[in-house]
This record gives structure tokens, C-alpha cells and sequence, in this order.
């Protein structure tokens, strides 16, 4: 693409230094450049990209959009919003492969990992052409990506939706986190069917109090172009909104309503119900647990009859999805006791996880977790009441530190925990912690480790070091079992 077409593509206040030039790729990440690239400065949350602007250039940029004229000998495109151009040109340079697809948005406090992925195995038992993009990364026939924002950024999608066209990819399902509604990262995205799991209390380090938290994700529903909307009307925010806007699918278990389930049967080896929609029933096995994992059956169900997928392939696309990686996963089985990991890290979903075990643990239930550093510390205590209320034994460690002493987040969960037990003990090392909860196991035990999920690091002081939660455990059950 020429600089001249982009010109022609954007609202800009003026245009210095200019010379026809072959614009060969964008980047908003000065460190990743490519020569020929087109680089987009604004000022972020953290960072201002106009001070890495020549950084870019010695790296290989070969002209700049920016907000403010740049002491630079490069082509500079002066615009009121960078960040705007950055959410809307790469839908331009990749020549619109968003609307070559037919894209699936789910956004929520939690559910929306294990939601798309259920959506994915209904789309492919009908024989669609599948990639889901999220948490867990991207995948897509046999490529996988790893994973780096829960909703990547514009440039980094579109140039995966394009390279989806060309793979002959039909349905993209997506998370999309409040962080992207913000800063209207998928704006230009027209969704099929946008999916409302819940709101409950997270990233209120950024969004303040929990009223800002629930306008960021409702905006995806009032703000984007999504032809579908699908709610949980059990929760309040979905509630409310499905009385505001059309097109509208709602699904509950508290609720009847346009879908809704019964006769729901729970265990450890999965979840049975009968899922109404539209009067009619179908009859789903889950090898999922977890009330709340119907919940998000519920939803995918609702997105796969807008997408008018038969029934059959619903029920097999449910039914076949054997586990979620890092979504309450059964890893092992040790001492005649059942360990599972978990990415709870929110009030909300650490207890509802800890509650689905509670149900089935004929033994002691042991939760090990801890908080993530630099990130909403209001739930430190809350998650430690939750845990000291739940479980009969705690294990508070370090989960991502980042730039705070683990030490620090680990008393803040401690003063949550020690208003209702002192049953729990305090170990920094996360290894050692998992260590200690093998130990302590004895038959009938039920062992979770929370908080990290499928995440393959520990991230402390900006670096990122490898530590997987399940690996962790498997080594440590093979070292012992030598």
C-alpha cells in the first residue's frame, strides 16, 4: 500500500516531509518493526509512543502517523487521534478480511475462554472452518499462536484475520475484554453474534469502581456493530441491557426466558441437563463441571441456533469438548486424590470454582492461590475471605508478582482470610507451595491451584520466567513416585 492511499484512507491535520513511499507493514511497537513499516505514535496508558519514534526509524520505519510534528527526517502524517488511525487502518491495509468472516464476540468477567472454545468444537462438528482467538491464543487449522493480550491489537488481528481468509477459515469466535471496549480496539469489527457471560467485580485498579467497569461492557453492545446480541439475564448488567436493544437472544437458569435449562445433574465427571430454547429441548452432556459451565453451554447454544446450526452437531460439539485448558482441568490423581488447576482470579470466579468441587469433595478441599501484582489489590482480601469461608485448607503463595513484593500481596490476601480461619500457611515460592499441597493430600482430598491456569510463566520485575502450574505438579508427582 502507498503512503498516498493511506492519506486518502484517514482524516489527518497535515502532511510533512512527504515523498511516495511503499508502505509494507504497520507497528504501534517501535522495538518491532519491520523495514518499510508504517509506525503510529500516541500516547498510552503507560507510554508515549512519540519518545520510541526514532527508535522506530533506526529500526526500519519509513514514515510516521503521530499527533505532533517529531524532530525526524521521515514522513510524518499529523492526525487529532492516533490511537483512533491504529484501530482503523489495518482493516484498510488488509484489504477488509473482517468482512470476509463471520465473527463471533464473547465479552464477560469470566466464561469467555471456555465459551468460545465451546462454540468452536459446535462449529466444527458442523463441518465449519474454525479459529478462536483469546487467552489461550490463536488457532486456526494447525497453526497456534501464543497468547499475549486477551484481545490482540488491531494491527496484530487484522493481519490474523487476513492471513484466516487466505486459510479458508469461515467463523472467527473472540474474547474480547473490557481493556479492547475501552480503547475500541474491535470497533471496526462486525460481529455475527456479540455473547454476554456476567460482570462482577475485576480490573477496577483501572476502571475505577465497578459502575465505569459495567459501562465498558456495555458499550461493546451499545457502540459496535453486532448483528446478534446473546445475555445472561441472571445478572443484572445483562438484565438491564437486554431491555435496551434489539435482537436480542436472553438465556438464564434463574430466569425463564428465551433459553434456559433444567434437570441439571453435576459431578465430577461433567454436567447433564435438558438446554429449552425457542420451546424446543435438547438434551446436552457436558464433560465440563460446574454450574457455571452451564451457563456458558446456555450461551453457545444460543449463538449456534442464530448461526442456525442443527441441533445435532450442537450436542456433539458440547459433548466432545473433553476440557478447556486451565479451566477447573483435572491434571492428576494422587494419594486417591483428585487435583485440578484453575485461572480463577477473581472473587467471582474463585468461588464459584471452589463451590463446584465443594459439592463432590468427600475429603478436605485445598485451595492454593494467590493475586496478581500491580493489578486491582481491592480483591486481595475479598478472594482471602472467599477462600477461608469455601475451602478447609489454604495455601496463599506468589502468583504474578510484576513490580511489587510478593510478600505485600500476600499479607493483603492474609488480612481477607484471618476475619473468618487461620487455617492456611503462607509460602512465597509457588513451587514450594504446590509442594506442600501434594504433601498434605490424603484420600478423598480435593486440591485446586488457582489463579495461573494454562499460563506457562511467572512474570517479576517486567520479566517473564517459566512456570507452568501443571507441569509443576506432574513433576513434582513423578519425582515423588521415583
Amino acid at each position: 500500500m502507498y503512503l498516498s492511499e493511506i492519506l486518502k484512507a484517514i482524516t489527518y491535520e497535515k502532511s510533512i516531509l512527504y515523498r511516495e513511499l511503499q508502505i509494507t507493514g504497520l507497528s504501534i511497537d517501535s522495538k518491532h518493526i519491520l523495514k518499510g513499516d508504517l509506525y503510529i505514535a500516541f500516547q498510552g496508558n503507560k507510554h508515549d509512543g512519540h519518545l520510541y519514534a526514532e527508535e522506530a526509524v533506526t529500526n526500519g520505519a519509513v514514515a510516521i502517523v503521530c499527533e505532533r510534528i517529531l524532530p525526524l527526517e521521515v514522513p510524518q502524517i499529523i492526525v487529532k487521534d492516533a490511537r483512533a488511525i491504529a484501530n482503523f487502518l489495518p482493516a484498510i491495509f488488509y484489504g477488509h478480511p473482517e468482512e470476509k468472516l463471520k465473527i463471533i464476540g464473547v465479552t464477560g468477567t469470566n466464561g469467555k475462554t471456555t465459551t468460545i472454545h465451546m462454540l468452536a468444537s459446535i462449529l466444527q462438528a458442523a463441518g465449519k472452518n474454525v479459529a478462536t482467538v483469546g487467552t489461550l491464543g490463536i488457532k486456526y487449522n494447525h497453526v497456534e499462536i501464543a497468547p499475549d493480550l486477551t484481545t490482540p491489537d488491531p494491527i496484530f488481528l487484522f493481519k490474523n484475520l487476513k492471513d484466516f481468509v487466505a486459510a479458508g477459515v469461515e467463523y472467527v469466535v473472540m474474547e474480547v475484554s473490557a481493556h479492547a471496549i475501552h480503547y475500541q480496539k474491535v470497533i471496526h469489527i462486525p460481529f455475527e453474534v456479540a455473547i454476554f457471560t456476567n460482570c462482577t467485580p475485576d480490573h477496577l485498579d483501572f476502571f475505577e469502581n465497578m459502575e465505569v467497569y459495567k459501562r465498558a461492557k456495555e458499550r461493546f453492545f451499545s457502540n459496535h456493530i453486532c448483528k446478534y446480541r446473546v445475555l445472561n439475564v441472571d445478572d443484572s448488567l445483562g438484565l438491564e441491557m437486554s431491555k435496551k436493544y434489539e435482537n436480542v437472544t436472553r438465556y438464564a437458569l434463574d430466569t425463564d426466558t428465551d433459553a434456559f435449562a433444567i434437570h441439571i445433574d453435576e459431578g465430577l465427571d461433567g454436567s447433564s441437563f435438558l438446554a429449552s430454547y425457542a420451546g424446543a429441548f435438547l438434551d446436552v452432556k457436558l464433560q465440563l463441571i460446574g454450574r457455571h459451565n452451564v451457563y456458558n453451554a446456555l450461551s453457545a447454544i444460543c449463538c449456534a441456533k442464530l448461526l442456525q446450526i442443527e441441533d445435532k452437531h450442537i450436542i456433539q460439539g458440547l459433548e466432545s469438548l473433553q476440557h478447556v485448558e486451565g479451566r477447573l482441568q483435572h491434571i492428576a490423581r494422587y494419594k486417591n486424590a483428585d487435583i485440578f488447576i484453575d485461572f480463577a482470579h477473581t472473587p467471582d470466579g474463585l468461588e464459584k470454582s471452589l463451590a463446584t468441587l465443594r459439592r463432590y469433595c468427600t475429603g478436605r478441599l485445598i485451595v492454593l492461590f494467590g493475586c496478581g501484582g500491580n493489578r486491582d489489590r481491592q480483591k486481595r482480601p475479598i478472594m482471602g475471605e472467599i477462600a477461608a469461608k469455601i475451602a478447609d485448607f489454604t495455601i496463599i503463595t506468589s502468583d504474578n508478582p510484576r513490580y511489587e513484593e510478593p510478600m505485600d500481596i500476600i499479607e493483603e490476601i492474609e488480612k481477607g482470610f484471618q476475619t473468618i480461619s487461620d487455617n492456611y500457611v503462607a509460602i512465597e515460592d509457588r513451587k514450594r507451595a504446590i509442594a506442600y499441597g501434594l504433601d498434605m493430600l490424603q484420600e478423598g482430598d480435593i486440591l485446586i491451584v488457582a489463579g495461573k491456569g494454562a499460563e506457562c510463566y511467572q512474570e517479576k520485575m517486567g520479566i517473564k520466567h517459566y512456570f507452568s502450574d501443571q507441569t509443576t505438579v506432574l513433576t513434582l508427582i513423578d519425582a515423588i513416585r521415583e
